[in-house]
């Protein structure tokens, strides 16, 4: 009987300290993205997840999805809040999370990269990001997306008389549809992985997108027109559930956010460098390309920034502090 104790004392100690050698769980995180995988946005996202694999070393994986293959910005919104996807690219339709995100559809806002980079750590991270926090998301960083310009098979746009009638997609912003209200077109949202064909079949005349999303997603195939507005500068804020967020082990939140640091100044970087060289290429394709008279569309938007003062809490003096900010 004592050696039948003692072996069982024996096993109960092998078992003990076999848990507590037992290694940690490796973790897998999902980047995924609803932009086309050659598009700026997931290239940003594809170097974002190879760095921080880097980072995290073997311990954990990170897995990366693009061309919309687990679900659309939408999508991978409300997959953020359940934790099934940890870390996405969302870029217009934050204004459906709160509308001081509007802010970034105001036209002409924008200066130049720098601009933006200010605003994002004296505005965003201050006092956008905490907005989203309210609908259970965590906004990290604020990633390039582009300038936005506008193709269409009818006729170069010069000034806003000249979308008259036009059926231009938008995403599903209420501030980007009011815009094209404004200007005269006719604007429908729409999934951007649903523009080629619409484009093609002549469902929609045009669209308005940042070069590298344009070429991204061969749009100079089936469109005719290019012209140069740089009416918004459209960013992408790379973000994650906030409770997956707070369930991080403090080391994996400082890698992300190292990384997500520096993938910011990347993307600007290429940004910046892609918009010559993507006139170009759609040159190159066929399309003939010309730049707008942007103080037309300046005179012309003066409605918008009235409406955003309006309707957002703050939305003027959110404008003043932003304009400010430029160099």
């Amino acid at each position: 009987m004592k050696s039948l104790r003692n072996g069982v004392s024996a096993s109960l100690m092998v078992f003990a300290v076999s848990l507590s050698a037992a290694p940690v769980a490796a973790e897998t995180y999902i980047v995924a993205v609803g932009a086309p995988s050659n598009s700026l946005q997931g290239r940003s996202a594809a170097k974002f997840a190879k760095d921080l694999q880097a980072e995290l070393g073997d311990a954990d994986t990170v897995q990366f999805y693009a061309d919309a293959q687990l679900g659309d910005e939408k999508e991978l919104m409300q997959k953020l809040r359940l934790g099934t996807v940890q870390f996405t690219l969302i870029s217009s339709i934050m204004t459906n999370v709160a509308p001081e995100f509007a802010l970034f559809d105001m036209p002409f806002l924008v200066k130049d990269r720098a601009h933006l980079k200010a605003i994002d750590a004296e505005i965003v991270q201050s006092e956008l990001a905490p907005k989203a926090e309210k609908s259970g998301l965590k906004v990290l960083s604020t990633w390039e997306n582009g300038f936005r310009q506008i193709t269409n098979n009818t006729r170069p746009i010069n000034t806003p008389a000249d979308l008259q009638g036009l059926k231009i997609r938008t995403p599903s912003s209420e501030w980007r549809v009011a815009m094209f209200k404004e200007w005269g077109a006719n604007p429908t949202p729409m999934s951007f992985s649903e523009v080629f064909v619409a484009l093609q079949t002549g469902t929609m005349d045009g669209q308005e997108n940042p070069l590298t999303n344009i070429t991204g997603a061969n749009f100079q195939e089936v469109q005719k027109y290019l012209s140069l507005t740089g009416h918004v500068y459209s960013p992408s804020y790379l973000t994650t559930g906030l409770e997956t967020w707070n369930n991080l082990p403090e080391e994996v939140q400082s890698a992300v956010s190292a990384v997500a640091a520096s993938v910011q100044d990347w993307a600007l970087a290429e940004g910046e460098t892609a918009d010559a060289e993507l006139v170009a290429k759609v040159k190159a394709a066929g399309m003939e390309v010309n730049v707008a008279d942007k103080q037309a569309f300046i005179d012309a938007s003066a409605p918008i920034y009235k409406a955003f003062a309006d309707q957002v809490e703050g939305g003027d003096a959110l404008v003043s502090r932003a304009q400010a900010l430029a160099k």
